[in-house]
């Protein structure tokens, strides 16, 4: 091991790592702190905290009380905060690293937006208050309203869906909606093979039957083949644009019109306007509805299982129908519309208790308003550049799916480890030991063994490099015939891999104490 000019060690590859012949007493390996669960540390007869005797009184529960004990276990606040952030150090985010999932784009959340939301008046507001203490937050709803219809070219919006797929709802429903009104009992929606899974899902909630309408060999659209599927029963038809292989669907406005010739409305599922905001608007496309995901195009938090936003756009033949509540301005005040006026008002109704994710509305106007119109424009190219250097740098050795450039993300597949031994899944347990989360694997399913990369506009180009170095590397090893480091990965993370179809079939899904 060698130093360099700072005294920092070096490791110039010449001598073998070190593995010590020893196991710790603690069951520690130096920071990587091994960490039980809750309920193997903590003690359910007892609490961290000290609750008085409330004495005898009636409940009003109705006979709905516990009867049994809750089993929480307790730990002194050291403790309880020493597992919690020890479990976070064991988790994979965006501020550790590039984050490459194909389709979630995982991009930078700026700190200005966390602290924007976290001003008084936007994170201490109820949704119950008078309209006329909340005037700054209707304010904000309507800016944002405002820069995400300009976006998108489209006359109306919804902000209260909760998320993507919420909006997805929203949409069908909106469709749902109009149809009736005009007394059309269409019941079909269409729906590439290659799209998300919530589309079909969506489809079928809101009553509709789905037919698959198949791609091209070049990973796009048929459009003869959507053509011959449209008729009289074709309530709609459900297109991702850029599409899920990460490609334009460049015959998107001959389908938007054999859409519309056959009486169908156009449902586009933003998942990927990232690729496209400030360069291409849904509006002037033919969309008809489009949702969009507030974490994936405008850097609001992604996951967590925290709150959510999935605003939707309509255009003019559905912006009747759109959802309420929503923002209006009655005499130089803003209020809220939350409800239907009469039978001849047109709504859909109400999806949510109210009006959506504030917090949410805060994070993605404050992106807009730092970037301004030609900076969101920057950051789609961006993405885009980022996706085509990951797929220039990697195609020689890996098998890109599709000819040509592609959008925001690169679409690979596992062509290129034929005969090796190797899986798409074990070449993903592998990236973990290079400091990488996977990519999106076997997805989309038209692609065999699909890999799915995402960069997003956030990465340097150094960061990209190292990337791009580590997957080159894992490549060749793995056409090598090195197997062992694929099959055995990952080595180098807390917990070794798992028998992810056991686990599958037979969770377990909570802590039973051992006898």
């Amino acid at each position: 091991m060698s130093m360099n000019n700072q005294g920092r060690p070096t490791d110039t590859g010449e001598t073998a790592p070190i593995t010590p012949d020893f196991e710790s007493y603690s069951g520690h390996k130096g920071l990587r702190l091994a960490e039980p669960l809750i309920h193997e540390i903590g003690n359910a007869e007892s609490s961290g905290v000290d609750v008085p005797d409330c004495g005898d009184f009636d409940m009003a529960l109705g006979g709905l009380q516990r009867s049994g004990k809750m089993g929480i276990p307790g730990l002194p606040e050291p403790d309880a905060v020493r597992h919690y952030t020890r479990l976070s150090r064991k988790n994979y985010g965006i501020d550790m690293g590039l984050f490459p999932l194909g389709s979630c784009t995982m991009k930078h959340n700026p700190r200005l937006n966390e602290k924007m939301a976290r001003l008084p008046g936007f994170a201490d507001i109820h949704p119950l208050q008078p309209v006329s203490s909340v005037q700054g937050a209707l304010a904000l709803m309507e800016e944002l309203s405002h820069w995400i219809m300009t976006l998108t070219g489209m006359p109306a919006v919804a902000l209260s869906p909760k998320a993507g797929a919420h909006g997805e709802l929203c949409g069908i429903m909106a469709i749902r909606t109009a149809l009736e009104a005009r007394g059309d009992a269409r019941q079909v929606i269409l729906v590439p093979d290659s799209a998300h899974g919530t589309n079909p899902a969506t489809a079928t909630f809101c009553g509709y039957s789905v037919k698959s309408i198949p791609g091209k060999a070049d990973g796009r659209v048929d459009l003869e083949a959507l053509k011959s599927a449209l008729d009289d029963t074709v309530a709609g038809v459900m297109i991702t644009n850029p599409n899920t292989c990460g490609l334009f669907e460049h015959e998107i406005r001959d389908i938007a019109d054999a859409i519309h010739d056959a009486g169908a409305f156009f449902y586009c599922d933003g998942a990927n306007f990232t690729a496209i905001m400030g360069k291409a608007r849904p509006g002037d496309l033919g969309v008809d509805a489009m949702h969009l995901n507030l974490h994936k195009t405008f850097s609001t938090p992604h996951g967590g299982g925290g709150p959510g936003s999935g605003p939707v756009v309509f255009s003019a033949a559905l912006a009747d129908h759109a959802p309420i509540p929503y923002v209006m301005d009655v005499g130089g005040a803003l209020t809220m519309k939350e409800w239907k006026d009469g039978e001849a008002d047109s709504t859909l109704g109400r999806m949510t208790a109210f009006h959506g994710q504030m917090g949410m509305y805060v994070r993605a106007l404050s992106y807009m308003l730092s970037h301004g119109s030609d900076g969101l424009k920057q950051a789609a190219e961006d993405a885009v550049l980022s996706a085509n250097y990951l797929l220039a740098s990697l195609k020689d050795v890996m098998s890109a799916s599709f000819d040509g450039p592609c959008m925001h993300e690169a679409l690979f597949d596992d062509r290129f480890l034929k005969d090796t031994g190797v899986t798409t899944l074990d070449f993903a347990k592998a990236m973990i030991d290079e400091g990488f989360h996977p990519m999106t694997m076997y997805f989309p399913l038209v692609v065999q063994g699909a890999m799915l990369i995402e960069p997003t506009e956030s990465e340097s180009k150094g960061n990209l490099d190292q990337f791009i170095r580590s997957m080159r590397g894992l490549a060749l090893e793995a056409k090598a015939g090195k197997v062992e480091r694929f099959k055995g990965a990952p080595f180098y993370a807390p917990l070794r891999r798992l028998d992810e179809t056991q686990a599958a079939r037979k969770p377990i899904l909570r802590y039973i104490p051992p006898e």
